[in-house]
C-alpha cells in the first residue's frame, strides 16, 4: 500500500483521505490552516477556516453525494444523522398541486442530506481521525512538490512545507480548492503545458443562516425552493439543528444590487418580497444567526492533465475544486469533490504500481463522469448571463429572433409549471438535479418531453403563474431602498 499525502483538509481532502484510507493506505493530510477539531456541530459553525471562506454560505449535499455515503461509507451518514443532518426524500412534502405521484423503487436514490457545510467536515474530520490510517497535521502549508528527474513527464514524489523540510509521497492528492496554486507548482517541476477553461458564472451570491424559534417548524416545502427572477437567483437551503440558509444571487455587473443585498436590513427586505423565502424568514419563526456573507470571483473551471494521451506530471492528481469547479448556486461542488475522489481510489486501485495507468484511468473517468456537468453549467451561465445584461440595460431579452426563444419559452411556460403538477416530470428533473442522470436526460426523454410540451401548450388556457417576486429590478431596488 502506498503513502498518500493529501493536501488540503477541507471537503475533498477529508474525501480523499476517507476513501483512500479505507482502502488501506497510509494518509497524511496536510492543512495549512490551524484549525484543532471543535466539540460540537455549532461549535464547528465557528470555526476557524480562512482557507475556505464558502463554508460560510449555503451547500446542497446531492443524491449522488448521499448514495456514495450509503453504499460505500454508511457509518458517516449515521453519523452525520446523529449530528444533526436530516434527509429531504422525494416524494415527501410534495406540493399538493401534484395529484399523480405513485412511489417507485428508484425514489430511494432521491434523497439529499440537509445540513451544514461546517457540520459535515467536522463529522468527516472526526472519522478519518478515528480510523488510524490518517494523520491530519494543521497549521503547516504545502509550498510545492518535489518531483525525480526523468526523461519524460516529472514523477512527483512528495511535497515541500512552507518550514523549508519537505514530506516523501508515493501519491500526492491535491485538494487545494478554487485557489490553488498547483498549476505554479506543476510549473516549477517543470510542467509547461496545463490546459485550463475558464469561464466566469457571470454571478455574486450573498448568503445568511438562519435558526427556527424554539417550538417553530419550517414552512411546508412542496418541492424546490428557489427560482430565477433573470436579474436575481435565490434559493432556500436546509441545515441541520434547526439551521437553514438563504442565498440571493445577482449578476456581476449589476454594482448597485449587489451593494444593497450585502446590508442586512437590505437583504431582509429582498427575501421577504420573495414568496419562496418569506415564509422562512418571518420574524416569529426564525432568527438571523450570521450577518451577510458576499462570496465572488466565481468561475467555472477545467483543468486537463492529460495531454496527447500522456499525464503532464505522475504520481499527483487533484480532486474536487483543484480539478473541477462549476457555478456553486447548481450545489454540484461538494458531490463533484467527494465524486472525484472516488473516482481516484477506483483509479489507484484498479492500477496498483502504476502511476501513469493510474492517471490515464483517473482522467477517463472525470472526462466521462463528471466532465459533462462542467459543460452543462458552462451553457447555463451563458444563458442567464445575456438574460441578466439585457434586464440590466433595461431590455427585453425576448426581442430578436434568438432560435433559443422556443426553448426559452418551452422551459419557463411548460417545464417550471410542469413541476408542479406532473409527478413523472418532477421527479425526472429531481434525479437530474441530484447528478442521477446525465446532463441532457430531460430533453432526450420522450415521455418528460411530451407531458413539458403538453403544459406548454395550454399556457393560454390556464391562469397565469403566481409571480416569483417582483416582476423588474426596478420594482425590487425601490422596494429596497424606499
Amino acid at each position: 500500500m502506498a503513502h498518500v499525502v493529501v493536501v488540503g483538509g477541507g471537503f475533498a481532502g477529508l474525501g480523499a483521505a476517507l476513501t483512500l484510507s479505507r482502502r488501506g493506505h497510509a494518509v497524511t493530510v496536510m492543512e495549512r490552516d490551524p484549525t484543532p477539531l471543535p466539540a460540537t456541530a455549532d461549535e464547528a459553525f465557528a470555526w476557524d477556516r480562512r482557507g475556505a471562506p464558502q463554508v460560510r454560505h449555503s451547500h446542497a449535499f446531492l443524491a449522488r453525494l448521499r448514495n456514495l455515503l450509503r453504499d460505500r461509507h454508511p457509518d458517516v451518514l449515521a453519523a452525520l444523522l446523529e449530528a444533526g443532518a436530516s434527509e429531504l426524500r422525494f416524494g415527501d412534502d410534495l406540493a399538493p398541486t401534484i395529484t399523480n405521484y405513485v412511489r417507485e423503487p428508484g425514489d430511494d436514490d432521491l434523497v439529499i442530506l440537509a445540513c451544514r457545510r461546517t457540520t459535515f467536515e467536522w463529522v468527516l474530520r472526526r472519522t478519518v481521525t478515528a480510523e488510524g490510517r490518517v494523520e491530519i497535521i494543521t497549521g503547516s502549508a504545502v509550498t510545492g512538490l518535489v518531483a525525480a528527474p526523468t526523461d519524460g513527464a516529472p514523477t512527483v514524489t512528495g511535497v515541500t512545507l512552507d518550514n523549508g523540510t519537505s514530506l516523501a509521497a508515493d501519491i500526492v492528492v491535491v485538494a487545494s480548492g478554487r485557489r490553488s496554486t498547483l498549476p505554479d507548482w506543476l510549473s516549477a517541476i517543470g510542467v509547461m503545458t496545463l490546459p485550463e477553461e475558464v469561464e466566469d458564472t457571470g454571478i455574486v451570491y450573498c448568503s445568511r443562516f438562519y435558526r427556527l424559534r424554539p417550538g417553530q417548524a419550517p414552512p411546508r416545502r412542496g418541492g424546490v425552493i428557489g427560482g430565477d427572477l433573470g436579474y436575481l437567483k435565490f434559493g432556500v437551503f436546509v441545515g441541520d439543528n434547526a439551521t437553514f440558509s438563504v442565498t440571493l444571487a445577482v449578476p456581476t455587473d449589476d454594482a448597485e444590487l449587489r451593494a444593497l443585498l450585502t446590508r442586512p436590513e437590505a437583504f431582509e427586505q429582498a427575501a421577504s418580497l420573495l414568496p419562496a423565502t418569506a415564509a422562512w424568514i418571518e420574524v416569529e419563526r426564525a432568527e438571523a444567526i450570521t450577518p451577510v456573507h458576499r462570496m465572488a470571483g466565481l468561475v467555472n473551471r477545467l483543468r486537463t492533465f492529460v495531454v496527447d494521451g500522456e499525464p503532464i506530471a505522475i504520481g499527483v492528481h487533484p480532486v474536487g475544486d483543484a480539478l473541477l469547479c462549476t457555478n456553486p448556486l447548481y450545489g454540484r461542488g461538494c458531490a463533484t469533490g467527494f465524486w472525484s475522489a472516488a473516482l481516484l481510489d477506483e483509479a489507484i486501485a484498479a492500477h496498483a504500481g502504476d502511476a501513469r495507468a493510474q492517471a490515464l484511468a483517473y482522467h477517463d473517468a472525470v472526462r466521462t463522469e463528471i466532465e459533462p456537468w462542467y459543460r452543462s453549467s458552462v451553457n447555463q451561465d451563458a444563458e442567464a448571463r445575456r438574460v441578466a445584461a439585457a434586464l440590466l440595460a433595461g431590455e427585453d431579452p425576448e426581442d430578436g429572433d434568438d432560435p433559443r426563444a422556443f426553448m426559452r419559452s418551452v422551459f419557463r411556460e411548460g417545464l417550471v409549471p410542469a413541476l408542479r403538477r406532473d409527478a413523472i416530470v418532477l421527479r425526472a428533473f429531481v434525479r437530474n438535479l441530484n447528478l442521477l442522470t446525465p446532463p441532457d436526460a430531460l430533453i432526450r426523454d420522450a415521455d418528460v418531453g411530451a407531458r413539458v410540451l403538453a403544459v406548454w401548450q395550454e399556457r393560454d388556457q390556464r391562469e397565469p403563474e403566481k409571480p416569483l417576486g417582483p416582476k423588474t429590478r426596478a420594482e425590487l431596488v425601490a422596494a429596497i431602498t424606499a
